[in-house]
């Protein structure tokens, strides 16, 4: 039996992977942001489902949270990182306080909660970090680009991070998924209050088609779930784990045009050497 520490269980991919797991025997801490939700999964398998109110920008708050884990329940052998949210807005549009929230929670809540584990992982030489990024870590869309902003920072740290602890043992996986029916596109989501007219038809086009597709996703949590602790499981799991079709399409797109303008422009970008 393992134990994992999820953040953002409340709802969506938090979840849907805490319930699968404790389904399947394992122990699970979760955090939440009030006393009800950490009450009632501490009630969903008493002694496997454990509840703590944490807030993930509260760099105090998470050690204690993961420090108290480890010494009444057990080591933690994966930590998830998945609390996080959207903010939706052109990059002109967007306050600086929101781009600053949005880091801090999409990035500086995990780099919290992977400093706080690691110790712990390091002494075991085992452990595993999940962390739940996005296809828009690696692809983008308009009107998202601080959102975009903090999962590219996440996925850079991620693969930085996995050279650094792979030789004590540890492992790290980036899970990316595409559009899955969770509250990311609707009540987590943070909106600007002002629109900029010349943004109607780039970010306002793309905000009304993420709102009409809001809770008609094509991605079913539970088997992303599953996904997630499949690849867990596997005796070597990947780095990168996108989730969905859409997340193929869009990310294979990316790559293919990043591929060919790097292909382009390789005369020039070798012509800057020293001779």
């Amino acid at each position: 039996m393992r134990t994992w520490f999820i953040t953002g269980v409340s709802s969506g991919f938090g979840r849907a992977l805490a319930e699968r797991l404790v389904e399947r025997g394992e122990r699970v801490v979760g955090t939440f942001r009030n006393d009800a939700g950490a009450a009632a999964f501490d009630a969903l398998a008493p002694d496997r489902s454990f509840g703590v109110v944490v807030d993930v920008t509260d760099e105090a708050a998470v050690h204690r949270a993961i420090d108290a884990a480890e010494a009444r329940i057990g080591g933690i052998d994966v930590l998830v990182n998945n609390a996080g949210f959207g903010l939706e807005g052109a990059v002109e549009e967007v306050t600086l306080d929101q781009a600053r929230h949005q880091f801090e929670v999409n990035v500086f809540g995990p780099i919290t909660a992977i400093q706080a584990v690691l110790p712990y992982m390091r002494k075991r030489r085992a452990g595993h970090i999940v962390n739940v990024s996005s296809m828009g870590g690696i692809t983008t869309f308009p009107g998202l680009g601080l959102y975009h902003g903090s999962k590219f920072a996440l996925e850079g740290i991620s693969e930085s991070l996995a050279k650094e602890i792979a030789p004590l043992g540890i492992k790290v996986t980036l899970v990316e998924p595409g559009g899955f029916r969770t509250q990311w596109a609707g009540a987590s989501m943070t909106r600007i209050e002002n629109p900029i007219d010349d943004y109607d038809s780039t970010v306002g086009a793309a905000r009304k088609r993420r709102q009409e597709m809001s809770g008609r996703q094509p991605g079913d949590p539970r088997k992303a779930a599953d996904a997630i602790i499949g690849a867990v499981d596997a005796p070597e799991p990947p780095l990168h784990l996108l989730l969905g079709k859409d997340a193929l399409l869009f990310v294979g797109q990316k790559l293919g045009a990043l591929q060919a303008e790097v292909m382009k422009w390789a005369p020039v970008s070798a012509s800057t050497d020293f001779d």
